[in-house]
Formats: C-alpha cells, structure tokens, sequence
C-alpha cells in the first residue's frame, strides 16, 4: 500500500490559504460576539438610567434585579449589582458624544472597565480608547499605559523635534514622545551604556510596544562604513507607516548638543547607502537619561537633520505631579482664548 504523498510547494500555498481563511473567520467571530456584548451592555446601562434619573427605581431595586438573575437565571454570569451600575456608568459617560461611544465596541469590556474606571475626564477617556485601538494594547499594556500617565505627558510634554522633521515628516509628531519609560528594564543607578543597550536588546518586545505600532527592529550595533572607516549605529528600527529608517543613539547621561553631529553623520550614510528608493530620508532619535528643555531647543533650532531627543526613564512617573501640570497647562489655555 503506497503512502500518500507529502504535499508540493503549490499545495503548501493552497493550505495556508485555507488556513488563513479560518483564522480570519475566527478573528470576525470574536469581533461579532464582543459587538454584541458591548452593545447589550450599553443597552442594560440606558435602562437602568432611564428607571433611574424617572425615580422609577431606587438603588435597592437594582440590587433586587440582581438577585432576581442570580436565582432564576444560576448560569447567567456578569451581572451583578456592581456590574449593573457600570453599566449604567458606561453608558452614562458616553450617552453624549457619538463619536467616541462608536469606538466602544471596538474594544473588549475590561478595556473598556480599566479606561471608564481609570479616567479623570472625557478628554483622557477619548485618548486611551483611540490609543488602545491603534496599537492594540493588551488589557495589562493599557493598564501600564496609566500607571506611565500617557496621557498626561503627551498633553504637556510634546516630543522636542528638530524643524526639518516636523517639515519633512509632520506625521512622526504624533509617533515619537518626549520620553519613554523602560522601567521593565530593572536598570540600577550609575548603569553603564551597556547595561542599556543589553537590556533593551533582552526586553525587545517590551521597548517596541512602548515605542509604539509599526517600529520594526533591524539591527543592533549597525555596521556603516564611510571613508574606509567602520562605525556602528546603536540601534536600527524601521516605521511603516513614515515608511523610512529610524536610528536610535542611546546616552546614560544628560544630552549634550555635540551629539547631534554625530547623529547627523549617521543619517546621512543611512540615507546615502541604505535606503531605498521608495523610502523616506532616515529619523534619528537621541535617546537619553536627562535633557534641559532649553538647551535641547537651542541645539534642534538650527539643526538641518530630521532629529528629536527624548529621555528614557527607568521608573514610573509621579502621576499626581504630571496631573497638576495638566491642570496648569489647561487653566493656561483657558486664558489665553
């Protein structure tokens, strides 16, 4: 009796197509079903309000309902008193702006639960959601995501960015920060570059997800040879959407204005050798331990390079700190209209 035989190349690609096909099945099932269960929440929430705000019912009546499904329906699971009135706070929070109650079902309940519950205002509520869809944040990344005050420093610590690159790439505004957190990295004080560069190498995945969507990481160490002499970029990302090379030159300490030549020089042989025809001039980024505003100004003002620098921190940030500066930057804004 002859075996069958082992599948061509061809047959390989029919395969994967199948494959591919059940998978994305899959995907638009567990879409469905978190759409509809988004969408009975909110519902649930309305009628509790509405019976609510008509002094129809009293809090202990959604206390009897409650018990009323905890007896008759045993099976039915997530409705409790306490779920019954986030529901209610759900719906309440968002009852009013169409455009963002329309990227609820988008995300799953606890997404949902950690941005409602975690949020001081509807400016903050809208940030998270939209950052969640984009890059697609785990229900533990989000809750990092506040514990680092994102949205607090992205109000009031914009990315210091050189005027060629805000000119010649205005979208990496809204890509790069002003400082990223790599407290995963357990780094002591007085941690050498190494220390650093190793770590980051060691937690890659962590530091792409704090970097944000669409970084691909190429290389450590990148070897350029310009002039018969070998230089080596620390690290080497691409961004897909910018569609252009983005080098990283990492300092333990403060910045120095000198470093932006070096990164200059770097850009030019990414931009000269490696890249391709179809892509954007390269992005240099000088990531370092500490910066003084002013000084990084004076030093990006006359820069002719598509350059930012940021700080990396190794702990997270005094979140109340960062809210009173949120505060004052609003309060600011108000009297300058």
């Amino acid at each position: 009796m002859s075996m069958p035989s082992k599948p061509t190349g061809a047959a390989d690609a029919s395969f994967d197509e199948v494959l591919a096909l059940i998978n994305t099945a899959r995907q638009q099932a567990v879409q469905a079903v978190n759409t509809q269960l988004i969408e009975l929440y909110w519902q649930v929430g309305a009628y509790i309000s509405a019976k609510l705000e008509q002094a129809e019912w009293g809090d202990a009546v959604v206390q009897q309902l409650a018990d009323h499904f905890a007896q008759t329906q045993p099976n039915l699971r997530g409705f409790t008193r306490r779920n019954l009135f986030r529901m209610r706070q759900f719906y309440e929070a968002y009852r009013d702006d169409e455009k963002v109650s329309a990227l609820l079902i988008q995300l799953s309940w606890t997404h949902n639960l950690t941005i409602l519950s975690q949020s001081k205002q509807p400016e903050e509520r809208e940030f998270y959601l939209r950052m969640a869809i984009k890059e697609k944040w785990s229900s533990r990344e989000l809750e990092r995501q506040f514990k680092t005050a994102l949205f607090e420093r992205s109000v009031t610590q914009p990315a210091k960015v050189s005027a060629v690159l805000r000119q010649t790439h205005p979208a990496a505004l809204d890509v790069f920060r002003d400082a990223y957190m790599v407290e995963f990295l357990d780094l002591p004080s007085g941690h050498a570059e190494s220390d650093l560069h190793q770590g980051l190498l060691t937690r890659l995945k962590d530091f792409l997800i704090e970097l944000g969507r669409d970084f691909c990481f190429v290389g450590s160490e990148y070897p350029l040879q310009v002039g018969g002499r070998d230089f080596a970029l620390d690290l080497l990302f691409f961004h897909r959407e910018l569609n252009c090379l983005v080098a990283i030159e990492l300092k333990v300490g403060r910045f120095e204005p000198e470093y932006l030549g070096k990164l200059s020089f770097y850009l030019e042989a990414l931009d000269r050798d490696e890249r391709k025809p179809h892509e954007n001039p390269a992005i240099g980024v000088l990531l370092c331990a500490s910066k003084d505003d002013e000084v990084v100004e004076y030093a990006l003002n006359r820069s002719l390079s598509p350059a930012l620098i940021a700080e990396y921190t190794t702990h997270l940030p005094d979140k109340a700190l960062l809210q009173a500066k949120l505060h004052e930057f609003y309060a600011l804004n108000a009297e300058q209209r």
